[in-house]
């Protein structure tokens, strides 16, 4: 993980919940191919300035903290699952969302690749039918409404299609450097910019086959025919490129809503498992 001492600054004047600058990634657990994988998008005025990979897991960290010192006004979109359920936390006798960082960043690749329980996902390694009768989610993860028949998945399941739980554990970890460097990872610090969300962007794009590239290709020009030619075949090229593009945008979009987190009361389940941003009003049904 990377290290740094060099924090950002915050803004103080009134109205600076609202972000000029919303960059969403789509993060990668992967180990290989990382850098062709692991996507950032940056939005401002309601229109892609940035579309690139090329970055490691730690580049991409420092990439964010150079940003926020340029423009502190500014909000990061990271999908992945920044806690566990709180059944989790108590079992391992954790008190807040910092231990959890730091327990992940000691035994997250044990985790992966012994798959004890309640992980499941390696080959062989099925899903256990029950953990002791608890819940394999997160509330915030059972609030989010199925897109398209699809839901959230379980940060537990560290492998299979649409797993989340290999990319959050060499996710979590990068979370104490950007706490560290200043700002606030929402909803475990109070909301301040710069500021961190946890983002599920199929609720931010809507129903869409990701996997064909002539439905991302159609949806761009249906939704986003404003943006040059050149960002509309980079975020159609593949699901990442798209996943971080329309993020960005939709995070753009509804910049306002982020003043509201200011005000928002923050429960105790919230600052141990977090809670996944969402827009005030349904990104697709304002869209039309």
């Amino acid at each position: 993980m990377i290290q740094t001492s060099q924090a950002v600054s915050t803004p103080r004047e009134h109205g600076a919940l609202v972000p000029r600058t919303c960059i969403a990634v789509d993060w990668s657990g992967a180990l290989a191919g990382v850098r062709s994988r692991l996507w950032t998008a940056e939005a401002r005025e309601r229109r892609l300035v940035a579309l690139e990979c090329g970055r490691t897991r730690d580049e991409v960290v420092r990439h964010l903290i150079e940003r926020a010192q340029r423009e502190p006004r500014l909000v990061v979109g990271l999908d992945f699952a920044f806690s566990f359920p709180r059944w989790f936390l108590d079992a391992q006798g954790l008190a807040s969302a910092r231990e959890v960082w730091e327990l992940v960043a000691r035994e997250g690749e044990d985790w992966l690749a012994q798959s004890p329980l309640p992980f499941w996902g390696k080959p062989c390694v099925r899903r256990p039918l029950s953990i002791e009768s608890r819940s394999a989610w997160r509330v915030t993860e059972s609030e989010v409404p199925p897109v398209g028949g699809i839901a959230p998945k379980s940060i537990f399941q560290t492998g299979g299609a649409g797993s989340v739980g290999t990319g959050s554990l060499r996710g979590m970890p990068h979370l104490r450097a950007l706490q560290d460097a200043g700002f606030s990872i929402w909803p475990f610090d109070r909301a301040r910019l710069p500021m961190v969300v946890e983002i599920y962007p199929r609720y931010l794009t809507g129903p869409v086959n990701k996997s064909s590239a002539v439905s991302r290709a159609l949806y761009l020009l249906a939704h986003h025919a404003q943006e040059s030619r050149s960002f509309i075949e980079r975020a159609g090229a593949s699901e990442d490129a798209f996943d971080a593009a329309v993020s960005a945008l939709c995070m753009q979009r509804f910049a306002r809503d982020f003043a509201r987190l200011a005000a928002h009361s923050r429960s105790e389940v919230e600052r141990l498992e977090g809670r996944i941003w969402r827009p005030l009003r349904d990104p697709l049904f304002e869209r039309w």
